[in-house]
């Protein structure tokens, strides 16, 4: 596989992945837990690009150019059953991150995603999910003053700023908090267990 057939290929799965989210929202079906038809899309993504990396390397920019490995990039993010493959992409991520050949704040946001799932602090506050009050907020992080330097440090924005950017999307997409939180998260625990990542 050359680099341009691979740029090709990844850029048509995370259109396809993007395209299956816009009819996810336009019928409510975001809200609550996760979608089984949006699993299933993720892990086939995951594995077409797995098999790709195994082919070409980390999709970086030098390789594949910078729109597919931003495409590289949301395919891996979204593939949130799969543990050992994220922790894969995160290793490979942090050496083309180090030759500059990824963008940083990519780095930081599947950081942010494994700590999520794995239930330690974020250390950039990148990801968000629906609180007891019915807000989005940020899960659990490291101490905010630290966490606001190494997002500037990456060219990110403050995490009370960036809150606020959460907030008015969801509002403008019309998503709605889950009907009942406790079971929401219940259901999310139960879920991270039968993917692997806690026990």
């Amino acid at each position: 596989m050359d680099y341009k057939d691979a740029a090709n290929t990844i850029i048509n799965l995370k259109n396809r992945d993007l395209e299956l989210r816009d009819r996810l929202l336009q019928r409510g079906e975001l809200s609550e837990g996760y979608n089984k038809e949006m699993e299933a899309m993720h892990n086939k993504n995951a594995l077409i690009l797995e098999g790709i990396i195994d082919k070409i390397g980390y999709p970086g920019i030098d390789k594949v150019g910078k729109e597919a490995s931003e495409a590289a990039w949301l395919i891996i993010q979204h593939a949130i059953g799969q543990p050992r493959f994220l922790k894969r992409c995160l290793n490979l991520l942090e050496h083309a991150v180090d030759q500059n050949k990824a963008d940083p704040k990519n780095l930081a946001h599947l950081a942010d995603r494994i700590a999520v799932f794995e239930d330690n602090p974020q250390l950039y506050g990148t990801q968000f999910d629906w609180d007891a009050a019915g807000e989005l907020s940020p899960n659990t992080f490291d101490d905010i003053q630290k966490v606001n330097r190494r997002r500037k440090n990456i060219g990110l924005n403050s995490l009370e700023e960036q809150t606020e950017i959460i907030r008015n999307r969801i509002k403008n997409e019309n998503q709605a908090p889950p009907a009942d939180f406790e079971q929401r998260k219940h259901k999310f625990n139960e879920w991270r267990k039968a993917a692997g990542w806690i026990k």
